[in-house]
């Protein structure tokens, strides 16, 4: 029996030598983005927000305050605060209600989070299937599918957000004399919806496009050909090939429905008192700048640290996907 070529090169002095260990395009864009510095900086930073919006009651615990007792004993005539940053107030106190900033900051991140999320991953979902549908199933089901992308692709985005979302707070509870909680329960579930309803297209025109590409190849043949379900090519051999977009486009929704939350809201269509979202306070702030500008930059700056470093972590995604790009 011939000796093994690790025993060969042992026995002449040689290092051994080693099989190349054959790697997938998704372990190599991992490898990629775990090099890239400003990508785990970003990471962190985001998961630093996570766990503030987890942990926001025992944040607020831990500064002995609440985001929704009022101080009115802290505040002048004139609606301004008499105190600023103490020891029991962190960052001070709002204008005119006198609730305490910290502890509405932490609770902040909240709904931004969950909107933000949730959207996500609602308009990932509903990409992906229809998109694998229209690229895979061709024929009129394509043609129909592609029209409706087509339509919510070509709607005016702003008018029909603010227009939807006014209707669904009427036909869902949101009518005048309904509670403020009831009102904003609607309008946190409006808002998800109408940012859900515009946000699918562009990733299932991207993923029809890609399985339009895909569906000629041999494997598809293959399976075809061996009567493999639909069911089962469409989501076993389509979209494993499908991971590099569908995580491009993730990363990068995040931060865009993040931003769409708090200017819907500043506008006055999207979340309401008594949430304690970062564009309620923002809207809120507004006539206070000048006099207490820390009331509208704590929330200016979380939205903007949050956004820029999901922004940044998603080109970095991106960038790490990508075969042709190279660090």
């Amino acid at each position: 029996m011939g000796a093994s070529s690790t025993t060969v090169a042992a026995e002449e002095g040689m290092p051994p030598v080693r099989k190349a260990e054959s790697k997938s395009p998704t372990r190599i864009a991992l490898i990629r983005l775990r090099q890239d510095k400003v990508a785990m900086t970003c990471a962190v930073i985001a998961a630093i927000y996570v766990l503030i919006a987890i942990f926001a009651p025992l944040l607020a615990k831990l500064e002995g305050q609440s985001p929704t007792a009022y101080h009115m004993d802290m505040i002048d005539p004139f609606g301004y605060p008499t105190i600023g940053t103490t020891s029991d107030h962190w960052f001070g106190i709002e204008p005119r209600l006198g609730r305490d900033l910290f502890a509405r900051w932490v609770y902040g991140a909240r709904p931004s989070l969950i909107v933000g999320a949730t959207a996500t991953v609602i308009t990932t979902i509903i990409g992906i299937v229809i998109g694998l549908v229209a690229g895979f199933v061709g024929g009129w089901v394509d043609r129909v599918l592609s029209w409706f992308i087509d339509l919510v692709l070509s709607l005016p985005y702003l008018l029909f957000a603010i227009a939807t979302s006014a209707l669904l707070v009427q036909a869902f509870g949101g009518a005048e004399g309904a509670p403020p909680e009831t009102v904003a329960r609607v309008r946190f579930i409006s808002l998800i919806m109408v940012l859900s309803f515009f946000g699918w297209a562009s990733l299932a025109r991207l993923i029809r496009g890609q399985v339009l590409s895909l569906r000629e190849r041999e494997f598809i043949a293959a399976a075809r050909v061996l009567g493999v379900p639909t069911r089962r090519v469409l989501f076993r051999e389509l979209l494993p090939n499908l991971v590099a977009p569908i995580v491009i486009s993730t990363s990068l929704a995040l931060p865009a429905y993040i931003v769409a939350e708090a200017g819907l809201t500043v506008l006055g269509v999207g979340l309401v008192e008594p949430t304690p979202s970062w564009g309620v306070t923002i809207s809120s702030a507004t006539n206070y700048y000048r006099a207490d500008p820390l009331y509208l930059w704590l929330p200016v700056l979380g939205i903007t640290i949050l956004v820029l470093a999901l922004s940044l972590l998603g080109d970095a995604v991106r960038d790490a996907f990508d075969p042709r790009t190279r660090r």
